[in-house]
């Protein structure tokens, strides 16, 4: 789908998940309540509402962030390869509850010890694969990390919930409310 000024941000961010960090990386736009922006409002009315800004411009932006964001997208089917083999790390982003209840067989829960280890032990290149339920927050993860240094992190596409779909089907899927 080819993004246009006249799409409301609904529709925008359903087709670019990660239009609203470029938007606010970019700009300062859709980060706080101050900043922020109404799913029905047009990509354009957001434009105008913020200093004139070109809609050109801004979907510029938010094509350049899609493309990196996918770039560090990897596959349940890659990771698995890349298990079965070495030389990589999984380290899961969900609560202590959602991975106590269903994880993958030698992750590793992300929580603050866990990341004051990564980012003052691990070499800076380790693969690093990161999950969350559904692959939406740990792009957030992959940008902090890469912003401390390290240089090959990915994140699954699709979460945990991909993995049990495509991967090991006698994981069980969840939905979160």
């Amino acid at each position: 789908m080819t993004a246009t000024a006249e799409m409301t941000m609904a529709e925008l961010l359903e087709a670019y998940p990660g239009a609203q960090r470029a938007l606010f990386r970019n700009y300062h736009i859709g980060g706080c309540l101050s900043c922020g922006f109404r799913p029905e409002e047009t990509l354009a009315g957001v434009c105008v509402r913020n200093e004139g800004i070109d809609p050109e411009e801004v979907l510029s932006k938010i094509q350049a962030g899609h493309e990196a964001e996918e770039a560090i997208m990897i596959d349940p089917e890659e990771v698995k390869a890349l298990r079965d083999g070495a030389g990589v790390e999984i380290l899961d982003l969900r609560t202590a509850e959602e991975f106590d209840a269903v994880h993958i067989e030698g992750t590793h829960r992300f929580d603050q010890a866990r990341m004051q280890d990564v980012l003052s032990r691990w070499p800076k290149d380790h693969l690093l694969v990161l999950l969350d339920h559904d692959g939406k927050r740990s792009l957030d993860a992959a940008a902090y990390l890469a912003g401390h240094g390290l240089t090959n992190v990915k994140c699954l596409r699709g979460g945990i919930d991909t993995w049990s779909a495509k991967i090991d089907p006698n994981l069980p899927r969840y939905t979160l409310e």
